[in-house]
């Protein structure tokens, strides 16, 4: 009874209170608008470049991730340790931040009594996972904002770049049609209300290119938005708590992917499917 009163302490919070009060605290300050906002501050430059290379290399990540579980589950542990830790997406300057950091956050967590139990490169190698999965989200952010488009201008599915683009690479031929029009554009209004315009490959092409390129931006900076709302919803502060809670117990490294992974991989599956029926369709 007397630990247990000691453990409380005169502010009545166990240590276990104090660590989610901690944890709520960090996350407010790192990933709320403020914080993302300082966050973001560093993905001028080159990220603009990785974010886009880093959508083509994911699919690269999620079939060595399934490797290693693979070898896993047939009892290779060396072998699905040394594949797990291969390093497929480069390290963006935005997740380099969150990195260092969740590093000097977990440094104060021990130095306030927290015991990690895992050595310098598995805390590494988790922290590195941690932000993977947070360039996922961001991924996912994308993809609804591409959605949303695709329902409010062309009144359509848009699950992805392939989608929207022959939905944008149509509607610019059409109204290119229209403003060359030798009778006029009140005519070629008209003309063209009853019959398509040719669209040129290469056409659907250049605007594939413009949106991929335009989609990597949005992805850089999805986390302003995506941040926020996953601190309100408390996403955050549990995906932090597993971490920690991972680090306390040295567990086996996490052996699962993680769900933002594979929802982001299902996105671009469901893309390339939707664009694919409606090509057979005519």
């Amino acid at each position: 009874m007397k630990d247990r009163e000691e453990a409380v302490g005169v502010s009545g919070l166990t240590p276990n209170d104090n660590l989610q009060a901690e944890v709520n605290a960090f996350v407010r300050a790192t990933f709320g608008l403020r914080g993302t906002l300082r966050l973001h501050r560093f993905a001028f430059g080159f990220d603009l470049l990785r974010a886009p290379a880093n959508v083509l290399l994911a699919p690269v990540f999620l079939v060595i991730q399934l490797i290693a579980l693979s070898a896993r589950a047939i009892r290779c542990h060396k072998a699905s340790v040394w594949i797990s830790q291969r390093k497929i997406m480069l390290e963006t300057n935005v997740s380099k931040q969150v990195a260092m950091r969740v590093m000097a956050f977990i440094g104060e967590l021990e130095a306030k009594g927290v015991v990690i139990a895992c050595p310098k490169e598995i805390v590494e190698h988790e922290i590195a996972n941690y932000t993977g999965v947070r360039s996922a989200v961001s991924e996912i952010t994308t993809t609804l904002v591409i959605i949303i488009v695709g329902i409010f201008v062309f009144q359509t599915v848009t699950p992805g770049v392939i989608s929207i683009t022959g939905q944008v690479a149509e509607l610019r031929a059409h109204a290119h049609a229209i403003a060359n029009f030798p009778l006029g554009q009140g005519l070629g209004r008209l003309y063209y209300g009853v019959f398509s315009t040719d669209l040129k490959p290469w056409e659907l092409v250049t605007t594939g290119v413009v949106l991929s390129m335009l989609a990597s931006v949005v992805t850089t900076f999805a986390g302003v938005i995506a941040d926020p709302l996953q601190v309100m919803t408390g996403t955050h502060r549990r995906r932090l708590c597993r971490l920690i809670k991972r680090l306390e117990v040295a567990s086996d490294r996490n052996n699962t992917i993680a769900r933002e992974h594979i929802t982001a991989r299902l996105a671009d599956l469901s893309d390339i499917a939707l664009n694919l029926w409606r090509s057979l369709r005519g």
